[in-house]
């Protein structure tokens, strides 16, 4: 990942913090403390699979240019180019389980 590249995701990820902090700050405003609670939660749920997601697909952008290149290399590499693509998918089911785990 270049320089570049990494500041704009810093910067991303700076804004959508941010945007979480402010709508939590505007949601709690004459709300009870429950639905406070369960807006905090859902947000963090949200958060949680959007970040997974957008790391997942950062690995695989990486990834799958290395395993087409490998796969173009040697024909008998392709269970291992198919293996290796399909394991940052992993993350984002990490990433869902507070959506199950939550309620």
């Amino acid at each position: 990942m270049n320089n570049i590249t990494l500041k704009k995701s810093l910067r991303t990820l700076i804004v959508l913090l941010t945007l979480a902090l402010v709508a939590q700050g505007v949601a709690a405003e004459g709300e009870t403390t429950e639905s406070v609670n369960a807006m905090t939660g859902d947000i963090g749920v949200g958060l949680a699979l959007g970040l997974a997601a957008i790391g997942a697909g950062f690995s695989q952008a990486a990834i799958g240019s290395a395993a087409i290149g490998m796969i173009a290399e040697d024909d008998g590499k392709f269970g291992y180019g198919l293996i290796f693509t399909a394991l940052p998918e992993s993350i984002v089911i990490l990433g869902a389980l507070p959506l199950f785990l939550g309620n």
